[in-house]
């Protein structure tokens, strides 16, 4: 659950989003000047340069939400596609790349598959972690580049823990190569 600050009584309170304003289309939050779904406040836009910036990308709205919201209450920048076409139209846009995305695989047009591809040959550094019921595709989308696979249904709170090891080597990965 979010909580915000009620601008009336001054005091926390509930929040769910509208589903109007639940969306994928980062190209529509930049040109508004926001990031992470609209809801960052300035002082978390000036932080986003250090905050985990994971890119989630599956055709369920219900998904792209629950992956917002529980990462977001980790403290992680999220940003969404509902597709492989608009992940891959998102991730060029992107002047920060992110340091994890989530893939999944059965979407409209452009699969999981194909997606992984395409955005690996943009940038071949970004891992991306493969998210589909369909476990018969698994090796396929290691094979794609995906550095690992997890079979849906499974607990978040075990890929969150999994992200910010991902994220956490990466990092000490970086700095070792610039020391």
């Amino acid at each position: 659950m979010v909580l915000r600050v009620s601008p009336e009584t001054n005091q926390p309170k509930p929040f769910v989003r509208p589903p109007a304003e639940r969306t994928s289309n980062l190209l529509n939050l930049l040109a508004r000047g926001t990031i992470s779904g609209g809801y960052t406040t300035q002082s978390a836009v000036r932080e986003a340069k250090t905050l985990p910036r994971v890119f989630v990308v599956d055709d369920e709205d219900f998904i792209r939400d629950l992956y917002r919201d529980v990462f977001e209450a980790k403290g992680m920048t999220v940003f969404s596609a509902q597709n492989g076409d608009e992940a891959v139209r998102i991730f060029k846009t992107l002047k920060s790349k992110p340091d994890l995305i989530i893939m999944d695989h059965r979407m409209p047009g452009k699969d999981g598959i194909e997606t992984t591809k395409e955005i690996l040959r943009m940038d071949p550094s970004v891992p991306i972690i493969f998210s589909s019921a369909d476990e018969t595709v698994r090796e396929e989308a290691l094979a794609a580049g995906a550095v690992s696979f997890w079979a849906k249904p499974f607990p978040v709170s075990l890929l969150v823990n999994a992200m910010f090891d991902l994220i956490q080597a990466r990092k000490k990965t970086e700095s070792h190569h610039y020391h």
